[in-house]
């Protein structure tokens, strides 16, 4: 959130910079402000700590663009190897019903895990089994599960772990760039209470023109 009440970071952002532009450009306010030590120079270094917090804002919403790609990518191939496993679940526990030590073989003895790693365990131990075992791959084939689908699954499920792995470190880089995004906000809002306090005092004759400010006066 941005730090002036009601503001997002960029509208935050947005009104420091023309704060700072119109700081400089009007020759009232800058020879009113200079009289203060808040000289171009000063208003320079202000435009420093801008710049960086942009900067930091900008590689924030392009790692939560990143995050949520990789998310995408990894829960939309895992509907699709939920919705195939779940078909070819069924055809197996039909092909080995009276077949306890094979459908054990293939975990599909019990319900199917909700959590995401034993869901993904018993979906691994199914293809894996499956796909080394020629025995199991011709009675299946009975209700049309060809060992070429086999094999794609298990090539799909490489690339789930894949797109798993990939979305976590999105996540991390995520949440390492908010936080560097969260700091150089913070030092911007305090270099910025420190000039409108400036600005206040040295326009007090002139208040409307804290408004070129950004700052809306009654």
């Amino acid at each position: 959130m941005g730090s002036t009440t009601g503001l997002t970071d960029a509208q935050t952002l947005e009104l420091y910079r023309v704060a700072l532009q119109n700081a400089g450009s009007n020759a009232t306010i800058s020879e009113l402000m200079g009289e203060l030590s808040y000289d171009q120079a000063t208003i320079d270094e202000g435009k420093i700590w801008l710049t960086k917090a942009r900067a930091a804002y900008d590689t924030n919403n392009k790692e939560d663009d990143e995050t949520s790609q990789a998310y995408h990518d990894f829960s939309t191939l895992r509907g699709q190897i939920k919705d195939q496993y779940s078909k070819h679940r069924k055809k197996a526990k039909v092909v080995f019903r009276k077949d306890a030590t094979t459908a054990d073989l293939l975990d599909i003895s019990g319900l199917v895990p909700k959590a995401y790693i034993k869901w993904l365990e018993s979906v691994k131990i199914f293809y894996t089994n499956a796909n080394d075992k020629p025995e199991i791959l011709q009675k299946l084939a009975r209700l049309k599960i060809t060992a070429e689908d086999i094999s794609a699954m298990v090539g799909q499920i490489e690339q789930l772990e894949a797109a798993r792995s990939k979305y976590l470190l999105e996540k991390g880089e995520s949440q390492d760039a908010t936080n560097a995004k969260d700091q150089a906000m913070a030092e911007i809002d305090d270099w910025m209470s420190e000039f409108y306090a400036v600005a206040t005092i040295a326009l007090e004759d002139k208040p409307q023109l804290l408004e070129v400010l950004g700052k809306v006066v009654k």
